[in-house]
């Protein structure tokens, strides 16, 4: 994670599966650290304790967070954590607990892409942003990741590829997102695309290096037929001017007022 150091305790083993719930600990004389990840793991709903520095740490203690400037020996993992990141610190000191893994992001791409992000089977943040913003949500997520994994379902081809054309130097999977979106019991709405995004998250894809988009005759129509009701005479755009908006180099009014000057 970016922002985040992690010293771990020599010789550490940590099983699959606990017994008991973890142990977090904040140890820190930096007050600013304190109050941004205490703020952070409340907000998570994390289980958690503080103590003084210098006193004690609790006999079960899983893992300490620590501001950058302190000087600790003890005997399990420190995270430290930078007070303006502290979610990310969180996430590491939850992603070291449950025996880490490889960071893979899935993506239901549309106009509003769901974004999940998943350290191993652990789903550590999602989002819901706008298409446009989706490769830089990722590229951020991803930064000082080893070897970091994006998979991107195959619908909504235009902004799949959008998406992908912004992820350079990133491993890219296309996956088969047939029944990907699961069933929205009440009180879930809305949360479809990021459900989808976990479950593609954990399917394996092809690799590409891009994807290219050609939109079909049914698709330029639409776009055609879009352009006679927005426009007050009913013009309808030429061929070449939907093609256009369809692969993203022009939006529909972008593409109403290049025709009128045609």
């Amino acid at each position: 994670m970016p922002g985040v150091q992690v010293r771990p305790r020599p010789g550490r083993f940590l099983p699959a599966l606990t017994v008991r719930p973890v142990v977090i600990v904040v140890d820190t004389d930096d007050f600013e650290v304190y109050h941004e990840v205490v703020g952070e793991l409340r907000e998570r709903g994390v289980a958690f304790t503080t103590v003084e520095p210098g006193d004690p740490l609790p006999a079960d203690t899983d893992a300490v967070i620590a501001g950058p400037e302190d000087d600790l020996n003890v005997p399990c993992d420190v995270v430290v954590a930078d007070p303006d990141d502290p979610r990310a610190a969180v996430e590491e000191a939850l992603t070291l607990l449950r025996g880490g893994g490889r960071t893979v992001v899935g993506i239901d791409p549309g106009p509003r892409p769901g974004i999940a992000v998943l350290s191993g089977d652990l789903v550590v943040a999602v989002f819901d942003v706008p298409v446009a913003d989706a490769a830089d949500v990722v590229l951020e997520e991803i930064a000082g990741a080893p070897d970091p994994l994006v998979r991107v379902g195959d619908g909504a081809r235009r902004h799949g590829a959008q998406i992908i054309d912004g992820l350079d130097d990133v491993t890219v999977e296309l996956v088969d997102e047939t029944g990907t979106t699961p069933y929205l019991g009440r009180g879930a709405r809305g949360m479809d695309d990021v459900l989808a995004a976990v479950n593609i998250a954990r399917l394996t894809g092809d690799v590409v290096g891009e994807r290219s988009f050609e939109p079909t005759a049914g698709e330029l129509d639409v776009i055609k037929q879009r352009s006679r009701e927005r426009s007050a005479e009913n013009r309808t755009i030429t061929e070449g001017l939907a093609r256009r908006v369809a692969t993203g180099e022009l939006t529909l009014d972008e593409a109403l007022e290049r025709h009128e000057g045609q």
